[in-house]
């Protein structure tokens, strides 16, 4: 592995110092990641760095604090091979550097994840709510937050499961409310939620009987706010923001566009795949996060030549069938915080620094376009994949014709 990176003489010094199997073992599966030579050298230089610094020996464990102490030894002057201190942010990298590598090669002591007394109990709810109930994984993640949260509560108050009360829920629900952090929807959704759990709990006998009845969520009135989203001036601004030419650009270029255009959720821009693209019929399907739904839109010729664009110069190879990636090592499937991030950080380049900016207020964007341009609102519901309300197994059927006359407007500039 040292001899792909390195010239001849320096690999030949790599090859033969201490520990040589483990720092290459690493290596090569930091180029199966996707890593560039340049990162692949900066961890052999860190690699043998810390090797020499804390003496390390087959098999020998070792906790963050001692990286972290031999982090900042590397960092003095001619404490590694500069004469210059080392900025702290290079301290950092050198300290994770070591942890991952360490990390990967089963080394590192770690203090284990601390669990409340009823961990197991949320394991059973969580397959519970995969497998019977079928939910996406952010709506399972956001439920067994909830009662992570209660469970850790009460683990300091000394309350176990079958001794909990109503008054005990009511009085996590207050605390929240007195620190003033959660929004008024955000303590009706805990609510919520952890009356769900407490019902499946009950069903288990793990709990007392009619517990959930008495979870009362502060009132919260749906749609009462007027949903926010971008003017079209700022949604031209922010496209003609990326025209750069890097991978990256041409990649986030794409997303955008199909947030923007199609107004599509962060999960399903996740879930697209390359498969995913029908380009002889001009047809984008589209899966929605739960299982058993997926739509198909109309393809427009900006949005396709985006993602043409990006499959042929920008998307990784060789990872799979996911259409976006991460642009840099470890190279994975882009997920929903990475798509958020990107799309704040687009923002903020454009001068929006404040409000709500993540990609939900694309979609919000989408749907006032539509409306502004004389769109019945049962089509702009078809368009952004809405469902019936009363409905619970059948989704409504979309109009093709009419979607093809959404998709055939004049995006004005976003190509």
């Amino acid at each position: 592995m040292f001899e792909a990176i390195f010239l001849p003489q320096t690999a030949e010094r790599y090859r033969t110092a201490p520990l040589s199997e483990p720092r290459a073992r690493y290596l090569r599966h930091l180029n199966e990641l996707g890593a560039c030579r340049t990162t692949l050298r900066k961890n052999a230089n860190d690699q043998l760095s810390l090797v020499r610094l804390l003496d390390l020996r087959e098999g020998d464990r070792v906790n963050t604090p001692q990286i972290e102490a031999a982090a900042a030894i590397w960092a003095l002057p001619k404490g590694h091979r500069y004469a210059r201190a080392a900025s702290p942010k290079a301290r950092t990298r050198f300290a994770s550097r070591g942890i991952q590598w360490l990390r990967f090669l089963g080394w590192l002591d770690e203090p284990e994840h601390k669990h409340h007394p009823h961990h197991a109990e949320i394991v059973i709810f969580e397959r519970w709510l995969r497998r019977e109930r079928g939910l996406s994984d952010a709506t399972v993640q956001a439920y067994c937050a909830a009662a992570d949260h209660f469970f850790f509560w009460s683990a300091g108050k000394g309350v176990a499961l079958d001794a909990i009360r109503v008054t005990d829920i009511d009085d996590v629900i207050a605390t929240e409310h007195k620190r003033g952090v959660w929004k008024r929807r955000s303590i009706h959704d805990y609510a919520q939620r952890l009356r769900a759990f407490f019902l499946f709990a009950e069903t288990r006998g793990w709990c007392r009987a009619g517990l959930a009845a008495g979870i009362m969520a502060p009132r919260f009135v749906v749609d009462e706010s007027v949903p926010k989203g971008l003017g079209r001036k700022d949604v031209l601004h922010l496209l003609a923001s990326v025209v750069r030419d890097r991978a990256v650009d041409k990649r986030d270029r794409a997303i955008l566009m199909l947030l923007i255009a199609y107004g599509l959720r962060a999960g399903e821009v996740r879930g697209l795949q390359l498969d995913d693209m029908d380009w002889e019929n001009g047809m984008l399907r589209v899966r929605c996060p739960k299982p058993g739904r997926s739509h198909l839109w109309p393809l427009s010729h900006e949005v396709g030549h985006a993602i043409l664009r990006y499959i042929r110069e920008a998307r990784p190879s060789g990872f799979g069938r996911s259409l976006f990636f991460t642009a840099h090592a470890p190279i994975r499937p882009l997920g929903r915080a990475a798509l958020g991030k990107m799309v704040r950080d687009r923002l903020a380049s454009i001068g929006i620094v404040s409000g709500r900016r993540g990609t939900h207020i694309l979609r919000h964007a989408a749907a006032q376009h539509l409306l502004d341009q004389g769109m019945s609102m049962k089509v702009i519901g078809d368009f952004l994949g809405h469902r019936d309300p009363s409905s619970t197994a059948i989704y409504a059927k979309v109009n093709l014709a009419s979607l093809r006359e959404v998709a055939a407007f004049d995006l004005e500039g976003l190509a």
